[in-house]
């Protein structure tokens, strides 16, 4: 039988009311894909936060590592890691973008409240994770009309040293949407984690992969809406399709699961 038609009965969508503690053990253990909770956070909620960010001007990610161009309130491990670590520019730039963040005067931390959520039913609950006994950032915004390509995040393998102090069992990625397109900014997810062999699919210097690095994957595509919060294992390759129309804004942050059932938060 053609590849293409094969179907894993694991790789599906589970849409509930809440995050489980079920369905996050079975994301984390690979017994399903990803996990949408529809009404995670209020449409007037998700407004407040846009329209506080009105007047507010977003960063890019490094032009040369990510094309096409993704915009990013707040600030990322991934444009200060070299050579597997994480540089000390790293630190001076959280400093500026928690600074940012109070500018925004909300009357609530949109990741500290998605943080709740996730781990309301997780023993530990959720924490934002520290490295080197310093805490991490807890998570960024991104707007990305172009899309994000296919790419993986698996922070094993883009760390030479353990980020969060130990090793993960599992990594998961979290995006509440706070403001969605009228067309397109989908979600795909591919049954397919990295090979060695995927380096061929890779251009020079840039984070993600050309389309054909999964080419013959079982897929899922998953259209987002307002106040949705989706959690899917990063490892697989993934990528968001461009949009138009209205701004497509996600709140964002991975987690990572570690051997003492800990449930940790970085942007």
């Amino acid at each position: 039988m053609d590849s293409a038609h094969l179907h894993d009965p694991f790789f599906r969508t589970v849409t509930a009311e809440e995050f489980r503690h079920a369905d996050l053990a079975g994301l984390a253990a690979g017994r399903c894909a990803a996990v949408r909770v529809p009404h995670l956070q209020s449409a007037d909620d998700c407004a407040r936060v846009v329209d506080a960010l009105q007047d507010v001007a977003f960063d890019s990610y490094s032009e040369r590592r990510v094309q096409p161009s993704v915009m990013r309130f707040g600030v990322g491990v991934s444009d200060h890691r070299v050579n597997g670590r994480i540089t000390e520019s790293y630190w001076p730039a959280l400093r500026a973008a928690r600074e940012s963040w109070r500018f925004l005067r909300l009357p609530f931390d949109p990741m500290a409240r998605a943080r709740q959520a996730i781990g309301e039913h997780w023993p530990k609950g959720v924490a934002v994770g520290r490295h080197r006994g310093r805490t991490l950032g807890a998570g960024v915004l991104r707007e990305a009309p172009q899309g994000f390509r296919v790419h993986y995040d698996d922070a094993e393998r883009e760390f030479e040293e353990f980020l969060l102090g130990s090793p993960l069992v599992a990594q998961l990625a979290f995006n509440l949407y706070l403001s969605v397109p009228t067309t397109g900014g989908e979600t795909v997810i591919w049954r397919k984690r990295w090979h060695p062999e995927d380096e061929k699919f890779r251009p020079p210097q840039s984070y993600g992969y050309t389309d054909d690095v999964v080419r013959r994957a079982e897929r899922l595509e998953m259209r987002p809406t307002v106040g949705e919060g989706l959690l899917f294992d990063s490892r697989n390759y993934h990528a968001v399709r461009a949009s138009s129309g209205a701004r497509r804004i996600a709140l964002g942050f991975s987690l990572g699961l570690t051997a003492d059932g800990d449930l940790l938060a970085w942007g």
